[in-house]
């Protein structure tokens, strides 16, 4: 099964050992792994601050870069929910809008792709410690992606997964949202990393780069001794 890395843009830029962990993980899966060096911002930032003119230039361009993909899977469920806002945007377009279509249909999300395309649960991880798991908003209520990620820790032979507590509330982060309302977006965060606190875990996981920047930022500022990780790191164990 061929598969392009869609390496999303905080993940290029900040936490590259992702990237590498996602390829590893899916080639022990029998994936065939490329990367269209063409690909650029999906176009998320500049759409949700309402400049979609600007916004449709990158997600041509990411069109055209996964244009012969067989399958698109990214590390981060934000952006790749992002890539199934095409149709919409591109809806009656003769010239986008198939193209929109088609790289909808074939993208996924990490865990989504391994638990829904692959059929794999067990991939024959082992990491040893308490960790909790952080559900992003835009990977649960936009993507629908809500079992998998939890499907795959739970097979993890060492791990002691606890639940977190009022998890499907959002960590603050929204992309442009804690740019333009930082007061609110610190309360947030706050107000997650303290529900962290209270499961004492040594590691809380999640499948959003957005997110876990953030949690992670919160964390270290506060100087709380929880190291946060991405699922892909776990899983690549």
């Amino acid at each position: 099964m061929k598969v392009s890395l869609f390496i999303t843009c905080l993940c290029d830029i900040i936490s590259s050992d992702v990237g590498k962990d996602t390829v590893e993980v899916l080639e022990k899966l029998g994936c065939e792994v490329d990367f269209p060096e063409q690909q650029t911002c999906c176009g998320q930032p500049a759409y949700n601050s309402g400049y979609l003119s600007k916004s449709k230039e990158a997600m041509k361009q990411m069109m055209k870069a996964f244009k012969d993909s067989e399958y698109v899977v990214g590390p981060s469920g934000s952006c790749v929910a992002m890539l199934h806002e095409y149709p919409q945007i591109f809806k009656g377009d003769p010239d986008w809008e198939e193209e929109a279509n088609k790289l909808a249909a074939k993208s996924y999300e990490f865990t989504q792709f391994i638990v829904d395309v692959l059929g794999r649960v067990d991939v024959g991880s082992n990491f040893k410690g308490i960790v909790t798991y952080h559900s992003s908003c835009h990977m649960t209520r936009l993507l629908g992606v809500k079992d998998a990620p939890k499907k795959l820790l739970e097979q993890v032979e060492g791990i002691q997964l606890r639940e977190l507590p009022l998890c499907e509330d959002c960590c603050g982060f929204g992309g442009t949202f804690a740019v333009k309302n930082p007061e609110i977006s610190e309360q947030m965060v706050k107000e997650k990393t303290e529900h962290i606190m209270e499961t004492e875990a040594e590691y809380v996981i999640g499948g959003d780069m957005g997110c876990l920047m953030n949690i992670g930022g919160k964390l270290s500022r506060d100087n709380r001794d929880v190291k946060v990780m991405h699922i892909s790191q776990v899983l690549n164990s």
